[in-house]
C-alpha cells in the first residue's frame, strides 16, 4: 500500500529531509535530523523535531538513542511502541549487515581480520557474549560459534561447550571472544585463569591449539596472547 501523507507544512518538510538524504546520504546531517528522518516510519503524521531533540537529550547522542533498551525508549513521552521497536531494530539490523559482509573465505593471518570478523556480533550487544573462532590448520575459517550469554559481566564459558564446538568444525585452532560491556577491554583475573585452564584441556584432550582470547569494549579489542598472557603465570 502506498505510505500514507502528511499534509501542509510538515509534508513539504519530510519531503525536503527526504530528498537531502537521498542526495547527500546523511553525511552532513546533524544526529537529531537523522533521527527525526527515522521517526518519520514509526510516525506518519506531525512534527517529529521535538520528539528527535529531546531522545538526544535524553540518551546523550543518537548512539545513546539506539543502544537503549525497548523499556527505556518507552519512557520517553512521546515513544510508543512503534517507535522503540522501530529503533531497536536499527542496531540489529546493522549488525546483522556487518556480520554478513565481513567474508573470509581464506587465512585468517592477523588480529586485524579477527577484529573485522568479530567486532559485529558485539555491536550493539548490552549483555556479556561469548563466540568461538573455529580454524583448521592452515588458519582458514571455519566457523563462528556463539558459546553463551549472560547479563552484564556474567557470562559463563563453559568447557563442555567449548569442546563441542570446536570438535563439531573439526577444528585444528580456535580462539575465544567476548565483550566486557563495563567499557574497559581489559582482561580480568578470571578471564585469564579462564582461558588457561581452556587452553590446557584443548590441547591435551583433542589436541586443539588456542591461539588467542579476544576482549571487546567500548570500540577496542585486547588480544590476551599480544599481552602475553597465554604463557601462563
Amino acid at each position: 500500500m502506498p505510505e500514507k501523507q502528511p499534509s501542509g507544512l510538515h509534508a513539504g518538510h519530510r519531503k525536503r529531509m527526504r530528498e537531502e538524504f537521498l542526495r547527500t546520504g546523511g553525511a552532513e546531517m546533524e544526529e537529531h535530523r537523522l533521527l527525526e528522518l527515522l521517526l518519520f516510519y514509526a510516525i506518519p503524521q506531525g512534527d517529529v523535531n521535538p520528539l528527535a531533540h529531546l531522545l538526544v537529550d535524553h540518551f546523550g547522542s543518537l548512539t545513546g538513542v539506539l543502544h537503549a533498551t525497548y523499556d527505556q525508549l518507552v519512557k520517553v513521552k512521546g515513544v510508543g511502541h512503534n517507535t522503540a521497536v522501530l529503533l531497536q531494530l536499527i542496531p540489529a539490523v546493522a549488525a546483522r549487515y556487518m556480520r554478513q559482509n565481513a567474508s573470509f573465505e581464506h587465512q585468517i593471518v592477523d588480529l586485524w581480520q579477527l577484529r573485522e570478523l568479530l567486532e559485529p556480533y558485539f555491536f550493539g550487544q548490552r549483555d556479556e557474549v561469548a563466540y568461538l573462532v573455529c580454524m583448521d590448520g592452515n588458519s582458514r575459517l571455519l566457523a563462528t560459534r556463539k558459546l553463551g550469554e549472560g547479563v552484564v559481566d556474567t557470562v559463563q564459558i563453559a568447557t563442555r561447550k567449548v569442546l563441542e564446538a570446536a570438535l563439531d568444525c573439526n577444528a585444528s585452532q580456535a580462539v575465544l571472544a567476548h565483550n566486557h560491556v563495563s567499557g574497559v577491554a581489559v582482561p580480568s583475573n578470571a578471564d585469564v585463569d579462564t582461558t588457561l585452564r581452556l587452553k590446557r584441556v584443548l590441547a591435551e584432550s583433542v589436541g586443539i591449539t588456542l591461539v588467542d582470547h579476544l576482549i571487546f569494549a567500548g570500540g577496542d579489542m585486547v588480544s590476551m596472547a599480544q599481552s602475553g598472557l597465554l604463557r601462563g603465570r
